[in-house]
């Protein structure tokens, strides 16, 4: 039994990156009314104005995490790239943070993800791991890595950087020289995601299986179906295979499992991300509990909310347009605005460039269906431009 008192009181919950989820996230807490704490190094950051405390200073440097978290009742990310080492001086010394330090460090490498699965017998793509490219070239000269494949740098990336389709010998001129792995590529029929909860008393909740569309170039997601268009099988398996990750790791807090699902019914791990993820942006309007009150409960150790569909959803990104850089303007907004069953969600960025993450509108509706073809007008009427 929970006997801390969160609730209107000076509990604080700490939130190391200030983006759109942690805003998202900060909907839930003033809900509640628990105090928070972010951190952000730009001071225009999404969750400037929906914290208790707003902190400029960086992610990655130890004593700006490590002071930050003093304060700190229970610390979580809403990013990757932090320092891991302030967060585990902070865990040592007797504050709760999750997702745990030592999760963050495994899933910020590709390499060592890649190798958890491995050593855990979890499905997932052939790969081989280098130190840089010279390891990689060499091992394509002794057709170790054939073409094509996919070239995945170790740290670093994320919203589809840090990942190249490799055909021939000219596509590798453009790649730095990083840590990275050469993976087989999957003749995926779709791809798929799970999003799971887990709080720290082990209990375990995960969200329909979705289905996502990827923007060929930017390898950004375009949109989030759910639930997703397969058999009831293999979403099963997918539900299975996601929770069985999240229990082998035993995270704290929301983990986003991305498989791939093969053309003969394989379900493939592609990546994992410990922290609430734009495939389950749709929750907010379309399950009983959103996955940012789901962390909420988790982190906290709550009892789990229903996961439970209300309706089906599918989600759009809004990105931005190729082209423009500068102050946003949101073209069409209010024609898609008069469509009933559409929620539009701006992320507080006053500045768009090409591909850069600037909202999602969720449309929900009885049919699915009807949902994705509404969804089709929706990204044809809005187009996020500068002035």
């Amino acid at each position: 039994m929970n006997t801390k008192n969160y609730y209107s009181s000076d509990f604080r919950i700490g939130i190391v990156g200030g983006g759109q989820l942690g805003k998202m996230l900060l909907q839930e807490t003033r809900r509640l009314d628990i105090g928070t704490s972010v951190l952000d190094p730009s001071e225009v950051a999404p969750c400037r104005l929906g914290s208790n405390e707003f902190t400029v200073g960086s992610l990655t440097d130890f004593d700006t995490v490590y002071q930050f978290g003093q304060n700190c009742d229970v610390l979580t990310i809403e990013i990757e790239n932090v320092s891991v080492e302030a967060l585990q001086k902070l865990e040592e010394e007797g504050k709760k943070v999750y997702p745990q330090p030592h999760i963050i460090q495994l899933i910020q490498s590709k390499i060592r993800q890649k190798n958890f699965y491995k050593e855990n017998l979890i499905p997932t793509a052939d790969f081989i791991s280098f130190e840089g490219k010279a390891g990689l070239v060499e091992a394509i000269s002794k057709q170790q890595v054939p073409y094509p494949f996919v070239w995945k740098q170790s740290t670093g990336g994320f919203d589809g950087r840090g990942v190249a389709m490799i055909r021939k010998e000219t596509d590798l001129e453009a790649l730095p020289d990083v840590p990275c792995l050469a993976e087989s590529l999957v003749p995926f029929e779709k791809e798929l995601a799970v999003v799971v909860a887990r709080s720290a008393n082990g209990e375990c909740r995960s969200f329909p299986t979705v289905e996502m569309d990827f923007h060929p170039e930017a390898n950004l997601v375009e949109y989030v179906f759910s639930p997703g268009n397969v058999e009831k099988s293999i979403s099963d398996k997918a539900q299975d295979l996601a929770r069985m990750v999240a229990e082998k790791l035993g995270i704290v807090g929301i983990l986003a499992v991305e498989m791939f699902l093969t053309k003969d019914g394989m379900i493939l791990i592609n990546e994992v991300a410990p922290r609430v993820h734009n495939s389950g942006h749709l929750s907010i309007e379309g399950n009983v509990s959103s996955q940012f009150e789901q962390h909420l409960r988790a982190i906290l150790n709550l009892p789990l909310g229903s996961t439970e569909t209300i309706q089906p959803a599918v989600m759009v990104n809004l990105v931005g347009e190729e082209n423009h850089t500068g102050p946003v303007y949101y073209e069409g907004i209010e024609e898609i605005m008069a469509l009933s069953g559409v929620y539009v969600h701006l992320y507080g960025k006053a500045e768009t460039r090409p591909f850069r993450k600037m909202g999602h509108v969720t449309i929900i509706d009885p049919d699915l269906e009807a949902a994705r073809a509404k969804a089709r007008i929706v990204k044809d009427k809005i187009k996020v431009i500068s002035q």
